[in-house]
């Protein structure tokens, strides 16, 4: 389960990263709190933020839940996957926001495996007991 662990906690560090890259794109821009909007590049590192904290509410029951009842180094790999995904999502969200379509699908994949293994593995062990 440690390996599970580790990747929520990445997960938690990675989104914490996420608003340290806000709070710079705020001074770098100009763009005072409580402000959410301005300069395009403080609202791309926003929406990223954004987005991040949007898919951590399903991620992180659904990493946990999922470990419950699969290998959790195969869940571990699914989180993997995840955190991979949003990096090329923060990369090339912020680059160009029309780009961002790999690193969503490498975010949202994951959560849909991890979410219906969950959902399967506590079926199983209903009908089990």
């Amino acid at each position: 389960m440690n390996h599970v662990d580790l990747v929520a906690l990445l997960a938690v560090a990675q989104l914490v990263f996420f608003g340290v890259l806000v709070g710079r794109a705020r001074g770098r821009y100009g763009v005072k709190a409580p402000a959410t909007a301005g300069h395009e590049g403080f609202e791309r590192a926003y929406r990223v933020q954004m987005n991040t904290l949007e898919l951590m509410v399903a991620f992180l029951p659904a990493l946990f839940i999922a470990a419950k009842y699969w290998p959790p180094a195969w869940v571990a790999v699914a989180g993997a996957v995840y955190l991979v995904g949003r990096l090329v999502y923060w990369r090339s969200y912020t680059a160009a926001p029309a780009s961002r379509g790999l690193g969503f699908a490498l975010s949202m994949m994951p959560i849909l495996a991890l979410v219906i293994g969950g959902i399967a593995g506590a079926l199983r062990g209903a009908g089990g007991g």
